[in-house]
């Protein structure tokens, strides 16, 4: 499934409708693109999307560029439009592509879609082994709290963002069709997860329950 319809909306929609969806979206992608080492050369996107956070990167850093991994190929001629000739892309599912030799692999709400721990865990695993010395694994996702009480806090005010586009009842709507793919893992679990893989993992970045993770 592309992107766009898993969220329920126009292809031609979605860099608009994303931050209607996401509290604090532009600054945790600026946050994420700050966080990448010093001069990389190449830099790996996973779930690239319409590049938004690709762009970001090539902004901090102007010699690297960019292989963007999607499986949606809508998704990657918006991508290419907005990158021009700083990127490459493959289209198929990041977790079977081969990852190139890179300096930084980033992914912005990608993760999520991945079903089952040990899948992400061995994802993890092949990150570290793609990134060169010094290099980072910059993840911005979805990770509540795992105490209840605090993770319906942070869903109630999730919630909350959506209804100041959407009606209480569309929000519920777009919550449970989101359900049936998505696996917001919560924040410690991550960590744990990329700690697993072979990361240092740090967070630099949280509101709510969304996060950005740095793995070192």
């Amino acid at each position: 499934m592309g992107a766009a319809t898993h969220l329920g909306i126009d292809l031609a929609d979605y860099d608009r409708s994303i931050r209607s969806f996401i509290p604090g979206y532009e600054t945790m992608l600026d946050v994420a693109a700050a966080a990448l080492p010093k001069k990389p050369r190449l830099i790996v996107d996973l779930g690239i999307g319409t590049g938004a956070l690709a762009a970001r990167c090539v902004a901090h850093a102007p010699l690297a560029r960019i292989v963007g991994i999607d499986v949606d190929p809508g998704m990657m001629t918006m991508a290419a439009r907005r990158l021009g000739n700083r990127a490459t892309f493959m289209n198929r599912s990041f977790l079977r592509a081969d990852l190139p030799r890179c300096d930084a692999i980033v992914a912005s709400l990608a993760l999520h879609h991945i079903r089952t721990r040990a899948s992400k865990r061995a994802l993890y695993a092949r990150m570290k082994r793609a990134l060169n010395r010094g290099g980072r694994a910059i993840v911005v996702d979805c990770l509540p709290a795992a105490e209840g009480e605090l993770a319906r806090a942070q869903h109630a005010a999730w919630r909350r963002h959506m209804e100041r586009t959407y009606t209480a009842r569309e929000t519920r709507g777009y919550f449970k069709a989101w359900a049936r793919e998505d696996v917001y893992l919560p924040l410690e679990s991550e960590l744990a997860l990329m700690g697993a893989g072979g990361f240092r993992a740090e967070v630099i970045w949280r509101a709510g329950a969304f996060a950005v993770l740095v793995g070192l």
